[in-house]
């Protein structure tokens, strides 16, 4: 295959393209290199073509060279503020449908999204009393130090795996792009007729993610205070789950996506299957760095998730995917590995 790599030179587009290469396909980056996206730019090894998905002029003369798009552009993370909105949008929705439009333009009919478990909002609960409920978290709860969800009735719920059936629910402003990327991916492949993996990633870590930026993720948060000498801040206690999963298994799903085409759109979670606290990430960062004991901090920020751990079955069954790098080995090697380091806009 020859694949457009959109948000090629990114933390997980770079990883993909490293894949592609290294299983004999050849590939071609785009990548607008925004700063608070990328930081520093990594050595690639590949053909990368600065310039927007927004812009049909660049995408237009790449997709006739190509077999498939892996799209992984975005603008990503919890954000800064609603201002973040109106870039959220261009970037992730605007940018998606100008890639859609012209994949047809161009008679690509095989696509691979980047999408997020952010789309699950508070994952999946349950309730003993009242089954599969609706999670909220209380205002008063939080500001008391009680962060598990109630459900209606009460009751304090209990955690479960989300399968890709559940309810959708974005709670942030990224969230409802991502979602709204899904959206317009499925409406694609039924006016067309093309194939659409969207690849619900977990808490993806792992070398080149970029430090000290607002939109870093929590692992990319505490290394950056680690490498500082400082210590990590967990907020709320620390109990929150999450499913890290490393960036090369992300980019060996992508990969797998990539050369199973099947009509119509289907969503697939990536994650690594054991589900872990966002403090046992900061602990194990922090004994591998011989850094700072973390401080739990409590405060929880708004649209903040209790909970989202996913079910890697459905990856397992229709890609054939496994996450094979565990928590402890992936942890270890993140405590040193390459990251990207922050630059200015101009």
């Amino acid at each position: 295959m020859r694949v457009l790599i959109t948000g090629g030179a990114g933390f997980i587009g770079s990883h993909v393209a490293d894949e592609l290469a290294a299983q004999g396909h050849d590939c071609v980056l785009l990548d607008a290199l925004l700063p608070e996206a990328h930081g520093s730019l990594p050595e690639l090894d590949h053909e990368l073509v600065i310039g927007d998905v927004t812009s049909p002029d660049v995408l237009r003369p790449l997709l006739s060279t190509v077999d498939a798009v892996c799209h992984q552009a975005a603008m990503v993370g919890h954000g800064v503020d609603p201002f973040d909105a109106p870039s959220y949008a261009r970037h992730n929705d605007l940018g998606t449908a100008v890639v859609l439009a012209e994949m047809y333009r161009a008679g690509v009919s095989r696509l691979v999204l980047a999408s997020s478990m952010v789309v699950y909002g508070e994952g999946r609960y349950r309730c003993l009393s009242h089954g599969v409920v609706r999670a909220e978290r209380n205002a008063d709860d939080l500001k008391n130090g009680l962060y598990e969800p109630r459900c209606f009735c009460g009751d304090f719920l209990v955690p479960e795996l989300v399968p890709e059936d559940a309810p959708l629910d974005p709670r942030s402003t990224y969230a409802a792009t991502k979602l709204a990327q899904e959206h317009l991916a499925s409406a694609w492949a039924r006016q067309t007729g093309g194939s659409v993996w969207a690849l619900r990633y977990h808490n993806v870590y792992g070398p080149r993610m970029p430090r000290d930026t607002p939109y870093a993720g929590v692992a990319s948060i505490f290394r950056s205070a680690l490498q500082n000498g400082e210590s990590p801040r967990v907020m709320e206690d620390g109990r929150q789950r999450r499913d890290f999963v490393h960036v090369t298994d992300v980019a060996r799903a992508n990969v797998l996506a990539l050369s199973s085409p099947r009509p119509g759109f289907e969503a697939v979670n990536v994650c690594s299957g054991s589900p872990h606290t966002i403090g046992e990430l900061a602990f194990a960062l922090a004994d591998a760095c011989d850094g700072p004991t973390p401080s739990i901090v409590g405060g929880a920020r708004p649209g903040d998730v209790r909970h989202v751990v996913a079910s890697p079955a459905k990856a397992l069954e229709v890609l054939g995917f496994e996450a094979q790098v565990g928590f402890a080995e992936g942890v270890r090697e993140f405590a040193f590995a390459e990251q990207r380091e922050p630059v200015t806009s101009s």
